[in-house]
C-alpha cells in the first residue's frame, strides 16, 4: 500500500494491516519512506493511538530492521532488565553483576542519557578504558565469560527505531505510548533475550510523571512484548527523588562501586534493586518466587560474588584489573567540591526532581542533543532523602563543579530543586506496583 494511504487510514483512526506495517518499517530503514511521512504518520499515531496487534506488528518489523542476536553457546537463562530512565538510577551497574553471579546471562544494551535523565552508557564511560561500544564478538565472549556486559546499542541492532526515534524527537511525538513501546522493545528483542523486566518509572523527575500514564505504559510494555513472544514482568517504581544519593556521571559510578562492595547502600536504591534482581530470577527460572529471588541476590551481594563479577567485566572490556580497589585513583574528580546548605531548619519534604537532573546538566555532566559531550567528574554527592531532619547548615548535598560559574549556577538550582517544610512529610513508597 502506498504510504499516503497508510497514514490517511492512521488520521482516520483506523487500523493499519500488520503487512503494511512492515512495509513502512522497511521504508523507514531503506530511506523510501520520507521524513515528512514518518512526521505524519508519527502524529497520527499520536493522536489515534495504536491497537494491540499494530504495535506488535511495528514492535517485530523494527526488530527485524537490523541483526537479531541469538545465544545458543550459553547454558543460563537471558534476561535483561530496562528502565524508563530518572535522576540518580544507577540500578544497571549492580543489577547485572547481581544477577549474573546468581546464574542469569545478562546481555544489556543500555543508551546515553538526554535532558534531565542519566544515561547507563555515560556512567560505564566514566571508568578509563571501557570499551561501551564493542564489536559483536568480544560483546558475546564477554556475556558467555562472565555473565554480563553493559554496553551501547551497536548500529545494527534496530535501525528502524533509531531513524524514527529521531524524527519522533523533533516533532513533539514522543510520548505516544505505542511508538514509546515499540522503540524499547524492538531493541529488547532484537538481543535475543529469553524473558525482560521493566522498571517504569513515576513522579516528577520520570518520563511518565503521573502514576496513571506510568501504569498504562507499564501495561502496554509488558502486553506488547508477551504478544511478540517475550515474556515481560514490570514493576512501576517512585521517581518523586533521586533514587541514589548520588547524580552524575563518575559520582554514580563511585556509589555503584560503594554499594557491590557493602561500604555504603542508599535504602531505596537497595529496595528497587534487589526487588528487580528477584523479578529477573524468577523470569528466568532460577527461583520460585520473589522473596527466594530476593535472598539470592542478597546473598551475591554480601558475598562479594556480585562484585566480582562487575570488577571482571570491566577488565573484559578494557577497563582497569582492579577497578574497585582503585575506584578513587581512576574516576576522575571535578577540581571544586563544595555543599549547598539547606538555608534554613525543617526537614526535606520533598524534591523537584527533574530540576535536580537539570542541575547535572548545568555542570556539564548532561546533554540537551544527541551527540552533546559530557564532562563525567561533575555532579552532585550526598543527596538527602525525604524525610531528612536539616538545619540551615546542613548540606542538601556536595556539589562538584569545573569552575567557579558552575559551582554558583548549580547551588542555586538545587536550592530551588529541594523543598524545605517545617513538619515531618510523608514518605512515598518507591515499589508503586507491579503488572505481569
Amino acid at each position: 500500500m502506498l504510504t499516503q494511504e497508510i497514514i490517511r487510514i492512521k488520521r482516520d483512526g483506523g487500523e493499519i494491516d500488520p503487512g503494511d506495517i512492515a512495509g513502512f518499517v522497511r521504508g523507514l530503514t531503506n530511506g523510501s519512506v520520507t521524513e515528512g511521512q514518518v512526521a505524519a504518520l508519527a502524529m497520527a499515531i499520536f493522536f489515534q493511538g495504536m491497537s494491540r496487534s499494530e504495535a506488535v506488528a511495528l514492535t517485530l518489523a523494527m526488530r527485524d530492521s537490523g541483526e537479531v542476536l541469538t545465544w545458543p553457546e550459553l547454558d543460563r537463562p537471558v534476561v535483561d532488565k530496562h528502565s524508563t530512565g530518572g535522576v540518580g538510577d544507577n540500578v544497571s551497574l549492580m543489577l547485572a553483576p547481581i544477577a549474573a553471579a546468581c546464574g542469569l546471562a545478562v546481555p544489556m544494551i543500555s543508551g546515553r542519557g538526554l535532558g534531565h535523565t542519566g544515561g547507563t552508557l555515560d556512567k560505564m564511560e566514566s571508568i578509563p578504558g571501557y570499551q561501551a561500544m564493542p564489536d559483536n564478538a568480544l560483546f558475546r565472549k564477554v556475556v558467555g565469560s562472565v555473565g554480563c556486559a553493559i554496553i551501547g546499542q551497536t548500529g545494527n541492532l534496530a535501525p528502524a527505531d533509531k531513524r524514527f526515534y529521531g524524527i519522533r524527537d523533533v516533532t513533539a511525538t514522543v510520548e505516544s505510548v505505542p511508538l514509546i513501546t515499540a522503540s524499547i522493545l524492538s531493541k529488547k528483542l532484537a538481543a535475543g533475550l529469553g524473558a525482560l523486566v521493566l522498571d517504569v518509572k513515576s513522579g516528577n523527575g520520570a518520563f511518565m510523571d503521573s502514576p496513571a500514564r506510568a501504569r498504562e505504559l507499564a501495561r502496554s510494555l509488558v502486553e506488547v512484548a508477551t504478544g511478540a513472544g517475550m515474556p515481560t514482568t514490570a514493576l512501576v517504581t517512585d521517581m518523586s527523588q533521586p533514587l541514589a544519593s548520588a547524580a552524575g556521571n563518575a559520582v554514580e559510578v563511585r556509589n555503584a562501586a560503594d554499594f557491590l562492595s557493602g561500604a555504603a547502600r542508599d535504602d531505596r536504591l537497595m529496595h528497587v534493586t534487589l526487588a528487580l534482581a528477584a523479578e529477573m530470577l524468577v523470569s528466568g527460572g532460577l527461583a520460585a518466587s520473589a522473596e527466594e529471588g530476593r535472598t539470592q541476590a542478597l546473598r551475591a551481594l554480601d558475598n562479594g560474588s556480585a562484585a566480582e563479577i562487575f570488577n571482571r567485566m570491566v577488565f573484559e572490556l578494557g577497563g582497569p584489573a582492579d577497578f574497585l580497589e582503585g575506584v578513587d585513583r581512576y574516576l576522575g574528580a571535578a577540581p571544586l567540591t563544595r555543599a549547598c546548605t539547606a538555608g534554613r531548619d525543617g526537614y526535606v519534604s520533598g524534591y523537584d526532581t527533574r530540576g535536580v537532573g537539570l542541575c547535572v546538566v548545568a555542570l556539564g555532566g548532561g546533554r540537551t542533543r544527541p551527540g552533546d559531550p559530557v564532562d563525567h567528574a561533575v555532579g552532585l554527592t550526598g543527596l538527602l532523602p525525604v524525610g531528612t531532619r536539616v538545619e540551615k547548615d546542613t548540606p542538601l548535598a556536595l556539589v562538584h563543579a569545573r569552575d567557579e560559574d558552575q559551582m554558583v549556577l548549580a547551588r542555586e538550582h538545587l536550592r530551588q530543586a529541594v523543598i524545605i517544610g517545617d513538619a515531618p512529610p510523608a514518605v512515598p513508597e518507591v515499589i508503586l506496583g507491579r503488572q505481569d
